[in-house]
């Protein structure tokens, strides 16, 4: 968790699951004037808020320089 490596794949999956969630809130809006774009920001960002603390609660069962539960193997 102290590594590089697991910071730049954590904002990689924060920033993957803020335009994700951002994207399936556009999609519900008729029209994107109807979109209240403050709420959706907030939505969004909580959804990648709970991304990060994810990666930091499963690096402790897994590879411990990796943000996954997953534990990786040598092939």
């Amino acid at each position: 968790m102290t590594t590089k490596k697991f910071w730049i794949q954590t904002a990689e999956r924060a920033t993957k699951t803020f335009a994700q969630s951002m994207l399936a809130l556009i999609t519900i809006g008729a029209t994107l004037t109807d979109i209240d774009w403050s709420t959706a920001a907030s939505i969004s960002g909580t959804a990648a808020l709970v991304s990060v603390l994810t990666s930091i609660t499963s690096a402790q069962f897994g590879d411990h320089t990796d943000p996954s539960l997953a534990r990786h193997r040598e092939e």
